[in-house]
């Protein structure tokens, strides 16, 4: 491992991320591996799927990041009616000016909750396409920016829950990681019982940072050092996905450059300048859930731990 590996970063950048963090953890009790694997999302520029049954916080989950990170911060509740341009925009005629003019729909945020995007039909899912790769969209032959950051965070019920349509592999693989809040052991759930309503302590959410600081640190992702041993170790994890007969495909090459970034990102936020192969295992389980297809079976949830298993650390 690089020699600098074990030397904390003195940051102020980082610091203020830590200070963001603390604030989420005292909103998402319980949950700061999560906390942490959204912060690493947003810093490799990825988006994030939220997967769990109703009620356990992942819309407090992104909310509390916007307030904290200081994101302009848009809800779009997917729908089965819901149209693509209710998320992208629409051209309307202006008598005045004789001429289309543009108005711009929800997406146009930095930091965009697609709240339930598998209640929506193919079609409206597919709004969100060209905005999650390109971090652009296009309206009348016309291309519009995205703000910088653009973080999608979606969140996503069981697929055999009553009016979901299933994300196909094409949108399933725009996220970078896929995680799960679960249940608050019984000690959290008694101080979510006695304490303050949600809402009330999102309200008062002070941001900790901003979008140049945020885009600073975005910047500084690839330039966290991995190893030639580190990335053998990544390789070895990717080349198994590829070569065994547990999974129907293994992991693309960008699947692979996801996962690099999401442990420099982790790394990053850990506040230290090389990559550890712990920081490799940490993302794994998010970063792969999603994409690793079970021999005839369709995702499968332990996908990580097997790999972390089955490949050794060289």
């Amino acid at each position: 491992m690089h020699a600098a590996a074990d030397r904390p970063l003195a940051d102020a950048d980082l610091e203020r991320i830590g200070k963001a963090a603390a604030q989420i953890n005292s909103i998402i009790l319980g949950k700061r591996d999560q906390v942490q694997l959204s912060l690493s999302c947003l810093l490799a520029r990825g988006h994030l799927l939220i997967e769990d049954i109703p009620g356990v916080g992942k819309t407090t989950l992104a909310h509390a990041l916007a307030g904290s990170l200081g994101l302009s911060y848009q809800r779009i509740q997917f729908t089965s009616d819901l149209l693509p341009a209710d998320v992208v925009g629409v051209s309307v005629f202006e008598r005045d000016t004789n001429s289309f003019r543009f108005h711009r729909g929800p997406v146009f945020a930095q930091l965009i909750l697609a709240d339930e995007v598998n209640r929506a039909t193919p079609k409206a899912q597919s709004a969100l396409l060209e905005a999650m790769e390109e971090r652009q969209v296009t309206a009348d032959g016309e291309t519009h920016a995205l703000p910088e950051p653009f973080f999608v965070v979606a969140t996503q019920n069981p697929d055999n829950q009553i009016g979901t349509f299933p994300l196909p592999e094409s949108q399933l693989d725009r996220f970078l990681m896929r995680i799960h809040l679960g249940y608050p052991d019984q000690e959290l759930e008694r101080r979510l019982l006695q304490g303050e309503d949600r809402r009330t302590l999102l309200a008062a959410l002070e941001p900790m940072s901003d979008a140049d600081m945020l885009v600073r640190l975005q910047d500084r992702v690839p330039q966290v050092h991995a190893s030639g041993a580190l990335l053998d170790y990544l390789q070895a994890l990717v080349t198994f996905t590829r070569e065994h007969a547990e999974f129907d495909t293994g992991l693309s090459p960008r699947a692979g450059i996801g996962l690099l970034r999401a442990a420099q990102a982790w790394a990053l936020v850990d506040g230290r300048e090389a990559v550890e192969p712990e920081d490799v295992q940490a993302v794994l389980p998010a970063v792969v859930g999603h994409r690793l297809r079970a021999a005839g079976t369709g995702h499968r949830d332990d996908a990580g731990a097997l790999l972390l298993e089955a490949v050794p650390v060289p």
